[in-house]
């Protein structure tokens, strides 16, 4: 006979389902999928970040080299 706190418990956890899987499990090949979809989004953000960086270098190098030929010619 379950304790009231076993009965509590055990509505937190998950059911399982008719083929013996427990809810919200997923297999190999999904997580493989799903790391990899994610992993690819990393790499497109960090792609996408690494250009801006570079953007703004060549922005303040022109700025500075600007600064520069303007007060040799002043």
């Amino acid at each position: 006979m379950p304790t009231e706190l076993e009965r509590a418990i055990a509505r937190f956890r998950p059911k399982p389902r008719p083929n013996g899987d427990v809810a919200g499990r997923i297999s190999a090949a999904a997580f493989r999928a799903a790391v990899e979809q994610r992993l690819s989004a990393v790499e497109r953000d960090l792609a996408d970040l690494k250009g801006r960086i570079n953007g703004l270098i060549f922005v303040v190098a022109g700025a500075v080299l600007t600064q520069l030929i303007l007060r040799v010619m002043a």
